[in-house]
This record gives C-alpha cells, sequence and structure tokens, in this order.
C-alpha cells in the first residue's frame, strides 16, 4: 500500500512519455502478482511458511538500500518547497477544470476499483462454472497425448485464468502508447466503451464465448489502470503529486473492500449474469465521467502560461 503512491510519483516524474512509463510499471506489478502464488509456494515447500515472510521482506529492504545508495545526491538534498499558491496564480476558470477533472478522477478511481476487483476476483469462478465444457475437452486431448501426471480440470481452470490475465495486461502497453499520441480523454473512452460493451455482452454466454468475452472485458479492465495514474501525474506538481496518489489509492482500496463481500451476495443469490449487469452499469458511469473530460489535460506548465 505504501510503495504505490510513492512509486507512482516516482516513475512520472519526468514529463516525456508518462503515459508508456505507468504501462510499463503495471504490466511488472501484473507480473508479479502472477508469480506471487508461484514463489511463494516454492519458498513453503523449501523453506516453511515463515521464510516466505522473510524472505521478501529481506529483498525489500536490499532494494531500498540499493535505490538509497544510487540516488543518495537527490535523496540528500533538502528539495525548495513553493506553496502552487504562491508560484502561480490560477484564474477561476483553471480552478473550476481542475476540480472537475480531479472529481471525475476520484469516481472513476472508484468505479473502477470496484470493476477490476470484481473481475480479477470473480474470474476463476466464471471460468470454473462457465468453461467446463471447454477445459474437459482440453485435459482429454492432453492426456491423450502425454504419460505420467494426469491433467484435470481445474488446472485446466487456472491455465484459463492466467492466460487472459497475460494476454490482457498486455493492453495496457498500447494504452500507455495511446495516451502519450491522443490524450487521456479519446482513450479513456474508447477502454470504457470496450467494458461496457462486453460486460453487456457476457450474460448468458458459456463456454468459448464466455472465454472470448471474459478476454474482452479483462482487456479494457487492464487496459484502464494507468489512465488516473496519466492525469494526476500531468495534472499535479512535484510538491503535491505524491499527496494525490495517496488519496486516489486510498479511494481504491476502500473500493476493493466493498467489491469482496458484493461479489458473493450477487453470487449467491442471483448469479453472475446479475453481476455482469452491475458491471456493465458501472462501467458505463465510467464512460459518462471519461466523456466530461476536457480535451486537453492542464499541467503546471499551463498554469504559468
Amino acid at each position: 500500500i505504501f510503495y504505490h503512491p510513492v512509486g507512482l510519483s516516482i516513475v512520472v516524474e519526468k514529463w516525456k512519455n508518462v503515459g508508456m512509463r505507468l504501462a510499463v510499471n503495471g504490466v511488472w506489478g501484473n507480473l508479479g502478482v502472477a508469480s506471487a502464488a508461484l514463489i511463494t509456494g516454492y519458498l513453503i515447500d523449501h523453506g516453511g511458511w515463515r521464510i516466505a515472510f522473510i524472505a521478501p521482506g529481506i529483498f525489500s529492504i536490499c532494494v531500498g538500500l540499493v535505490y538509497a545508495y544510487a540516488r543518495w545526491p537527490e535523496i540528500s538534498t533538502p528539495p525548495v518547497r513553493k506553496k502552487m499558491a504562491e508560484a502561480v496564480k490560477l484564474s477561476p476558470e483553471y480552478r473550476a477544470i481542475l476540480l472537475r477533472i480531479s472529481l471525475i478522477v476520484f469516481l472513476t478511481a472508484a468505479v473502477s476499483s470496484v470493476i477490476f476487483q470484481s473481475t480479477s476476483f470473480a474470474l476463476p469462478k466464471i471460468f470454473d462454472e462457465r468453461t467446463q465444457s471447454v477445459a474437459d475437452l482440453f485435459v482429454t486431448w492432453i492426456n491423450e497425448i502425454k504419460s505420467g501426471a494426469r491433467t484435470t480440470s481445474a488446472t485446466m481452470i487456472g491455465a484459463f485464468t492466467f492466460l487472459v490475465f497475460a494476454i490482457a495486461s498486455l493492453a495496457q502497453l498500447v494504452v500507455g502508447a495511446l495516451l502519450d499520441k491522443l490524450g487521456p480523454r479519446k482513450v479513456f473512452i474508447g477502454v470504457a466503451a470496450i467494458q461496457t460493451t462486453f460486460f453487456a455482452l457476457m450474460p448468458g454466454q458459456w463456454n468459448w464465448a464466455a472465454l472470448a468475452i471474459a478476454l474482452g472485458f479483462m482487456t479494457g479492465a487492464f487496459g484502464q489502470v494507468p489512465i488516473n495514474d496519466y492525469m494526476v501525474g500531468k495534472m499535479a506538481s512535484g510538491e503535491f503529486r505524491a499527496r494525490v496518489f495517496g488519496a486516489r489509492y486510498v479511494v481504491s482500496f476502500m473500493s476493493l473492500a466493498l467489491s469482496l463481500p458484493l461479489i458473493g451476495m450477487v453470487h449467491q443469490r442471483w448469479g453472475f449474469d446479475t453481476l455482469f449487469m452491475l458491471l456493465a452499469v458501472c462501467a458505463g458511469i465510467v464512460l459518462v465521467a471519461a466523456a466530461m473530460l476536457p480535451a486537453r489535460i492542464p499541467t503546471p506548465e499551463t498554469a504559468k502560461a
């Protein structure tokens, strides 16, 4: 939790190619999440559950020390603090634009977090429920051509989930490049439209159709990740950027706390079709909010101008 606002502030410290740098950072973060279970299981099998805590902790401390050594001249120099209000006199129109964008950022961060966390946590269960025929087909085919240990449908469901996550996470690289070329408004509208469309198509779908549509809405969910961070990185000055990132992640993690009981309650009472319809509504809210963004995101440099 501490890493996100600090790490993102470092990533967007320079103004050039902010979108692509955020996208690369997001892809590596997803790879870390994807490999966490594998690494943790290996450490537990070969050293016990305590080493699964100790080894990552020692590694993190070492990385911090290496970073401090590499950036020590910059870290040891006290920053020149100058309040934005004293440096730049903002017009009422400019303040109104900043307020509108800030409200959109926090609203979409909250709603997008519900979408992303709901799909991420529910996807294995969705595949287990809706792609059993395809999983059994692959299991039969694999077991016929290989010898030794038998592949199970549970293994194949996990493979489907990993494959969808891996392909969808690459959408962040495309979105990052488009952010630097087109700006956030057009990209945000496109990504939100993709999510709305595929969530609306998912109810009633099974097997191959469910796999294809799930790949569609997960591509939109992953692609949306760097957009809000891009806008914050562009708008906020160096002094306030980490604070804004911190506030955004507070909103996101609060939404995460709501997502988990939402999945369980909706699935138990009405099934996944109702969850998909609710997520389509959430994606529609993000789409409307994205359409209200200005064509260009204001920056501290434009404020001075």
